[in-house]
């Protein structure tokens, strides 16, 4: 991540933006959020300095003027007029399509046509993309010619069509985002495939795109010329590439690609998807970067109906931080949906591990030498596979963290699709011999619901809801809170009964079968409906939890945490599991041993209930801008999201050593 100095703080006015290049303010709209995208990638990832880039430019075309949405000019370049034009770039809403008579790629070639030094022009609404450069042919008539993507300020073209390992680019902002969705939005309309198969489609290319960025010291097989994409034969030479690296994707991920799996794409799509991510290097860009695209493409194709619903990445990583995973844990999330609970644990501890390696051998990543960086990642691998597990009942959601851990960790940890709130004797034999020899115990143990506390940590967001209720005696009776408890007396004491109720929502047995996972002393960060804390017929659940657990944090999430997808009211709730003899002890002596509870309110969680960001706002309610140096050495005016998840956490922190508890 870049590192930024803030200068100087400054009001927005309502609706508006300000420009990354040249700090005019400008309308907040769809086409502004894909032009302020692209003119990030132009700075970060094409390293163009904003002195070659104008906004809102003037062409004269015939009698009329039209503004160009975003020119390039030659650097040291100092009159900036249409014979000058180097590079144009139209950004347009999602909704107006390539082939727009008035607003599609046609406009574009008209305006590179009345500049007579433009060679280059892109075109983009943020899910489709096209490229072309200009030249002339033997009849002296302008033609355009289909190009993988526009040169970086350097202007090395063979980049273009074969980027090197040292020339692979970190994506910055939404613009991995970007390349997935156009990548996605390319299968779905070309290749005739619905939206779950054509993600998984996507899904093997990325697989692909690792494993050759994994495959040191080899050059780079993962590529598409321009003038292969473009043509029959190119597209079937690069099939026959992606094909090799496919075989040796399904030999190391055998558990998620069947040994007959193919990739079905016809070979013009898959040409053209392998020329929009090659430029990227999938293992270096930032894991939140990385994340957002990931997550968000995920849940747009692979959402259930079994009351699944996301968590926003700054949730999850401020229940990670309050946790606090370390090296030598074992992490668990029994619902794990996309995998990004535990991506954010992984992360955490791997940046634990680096600060270990950079202590032990005194000095920081960047100056490590080769041996270093082999051994940390060897590390990191070790980590992930003895460490880190993940279990859904959806196994496409299943296959899906494991592609998130593979992209961001180097390892797909120990990802198995099952129903987490079966009882042990009812689990496959596959998934107890996997388990078993993972943990390093003989599967024979896994017999009984009391005998898996198996885990330090545990991070999940359980499903919800009354719509899917567990009515299965057989699983009911494991859980004390699948029974009957009668309120006894004006004091609220609750008694358990030996009936069971005759469904129980799947969050309650949640709660159980988390605490029934952790050994003790074991901790567990749980996302939860109000209701669990609140309603007064679910009294029994908290007298079960004081009796099972310390609570150790309450926090009250935002009404529109989950929006736009979902409105349920939650909480976050971080909890010890009390050993047999606490509990024992707290039985003999009639009271409980008193302590204090971390409860906050987190107010401000950085969107509002359509999902678009929120900003912090000055006493006037007009948004705040800071100016700061960025990573190209020049200042800009950036919003500040109006986020309070990460201080939370850090308070949290603070409020933990006042306490004296020192996990």
């Amino acid at each position: 991540m870049s590192k930024t100095t803030e200068k100087k703080i400054i009001a927005i006015p309502d609706d508006k933006i300000c420009d990354y290049i040249d700090g005019e303010f400008r309308n907040d709209t769809p086409e502004e959020y894909v032009r302020q995208t692209v003119e990030k990638r132009l700075i970060n990832e094409h390293k163009y300095s904003t002195s070659q880039i104008k906004i809102e430019h003037t062409l004269q075309l015939g009698s009329s003027k039209k503004r160009a949405d975003i020119v390039i000019f030659d650097k040291g370049c100092v009159n900036y007029t249409q014979e000058n034009i180097r590079v144009i770039i139209e950004c347009k809403n999602e909704d107006i399509e390539l082939t727009n008579s008035k607003d599609g790629v046609a406009q574009l070639k008209a305006y590179m046509s009345v500049c007579p030094n433009c060679e280059w022009g892109m075109w983009t609404n943020g899910k489709q993309k096209e490229v072309c450069r200009k030249a002339v042919n033997e009849q002296g008539q302008i033609v355009f010619e289909d190009y993988n993507d526009i040169p970086s300020a350097d202007g090395n073209l063979d980049d273009i069509d074969r980027p090197k390992r040292n020339k692979l680019k970190n994506a910055s902002d939404d613009n991995l985002l970007f390349v997935f969705k156009t990548c996605h939005n390319h299968i779905y309309i070309n290749d005739g495939l619905q939206k779950q198969p054509a993600f998984f489609e996507l899904l093997k290319i990325i697989f692909c795109k690792i494993e050759d960025e994994r495959n040191i010291p080899a050059q780079l097989e993962f590529y598409a010329t321009s003038k292969e994409r473009n043509n029959s034969d190119g597209q079937l030479t690069v099939k026959n590439r992606v094909t090799q690296i496919f075989a040796n994707v399904k030999r190391k991920h055998g558990k998620i690609f069947g040994e007959n799996e193919e990739i079905s794409l016809t070979p013009r799509s898959l040409a053209y998807i392998v020329s929009e991510l090659q430029k990227y290097s999938l293992l270096n860009t930032n894991i939140d970067i990385k994340g957002k695209a990931y997550e968000e493409i995920v849940g747009a194709n692979l959402r259930g109906d079994r009351g699944e619903f996301f968590t926003p990445r700054n949730i999850m990583k401020m229940i990670v931080e309050m946790i606090n995973p370390t090296v030598n844990e074992r992490v668990l999330d029994s619902s794990c949906g996309t995998g990004g609970f535990l991506v954010n644990a992984m992360t955490h501890v791997m940046n634990e591990l680096e600060n270990l390696f950079a202590n032990d051998i005194g000095a920081e990543r960047k100056d490590w030498n080769n041996d270093t960086l082999r051994a940390f990642q060897d590390k990191v691998t070790e980590v992930a596979k003895a460490n880190y597990f993940g279990f859904d009942i959806n196994p496409d959601l299943a296959k899906a963290t494991k592609m998130n851990m593979v992209m961001n960790n180097d390892g797909s940890g120990n990802i198995f699709q099952t129903n987490s709130l079966l009882p042990p004797h009812e689990w496959t034999d596959y998934f107890k011999t996997q388990l078993s020899e993972v943990l390093g115990i003989n599967k024979s143990v896994l017999r009984s619901h009391n005998a898996i506390g198996l885990f330090d940590v545990i991070v999940t967001n359980p499903p919800f809801g009354s719509k899917i209720p567990i009515k299965d005696e057989n699983i009911l009776k494991q859980y004390e809170l699948a029974h009957i408890w009668e309120n006894k007396g004006k004091n609220g004491v609750w008694i358990i009964t030996d009936r069971l109720q005759s469904s129980v929502p799947p969050e309650i047995l949640f709660i159980e079968r988390c605490v029934q996972f952790l050994k003790d002393g074991g901790r567990v960060g749980i996302v939860l409906p109000d209701s669990i804390l609140g309603s007064p017929g679910l009294g029994y659940v908290r007298k079960w939890l004081i009796r099972n657990t310390r609570i150790i944090a309450s926090l009250d999430l935002h009404a529109d945490t989950f929006q736009p997808k979902n409105g349920t009211q939650t909480s976050v709730l971080i909890l010890q599991k009390k050993t047999q003899d606490e509990k024992d002890n707290e039985e003999k002596s009639g009271s409980m041993a008193d302590y204090n509870i971390f409860m906050a309110m987190v107010e401000r969680i950085g969107h509002d209930k359509r999902g678009n960001p929120t900003f912090e706002r000055d006493k006037d309610g007009n948004e705040i801008l800071e100016t700061r140096i960025d990573v190209d050495g020049k200042e800009r005016k950036i919003k500040r999201i109006d986020d309070e998840t990460a201080d939370i956490a850090k308070v949290f922190a603070r409020w933990k050593r006042m306490e004296g508890i020192t996990w």
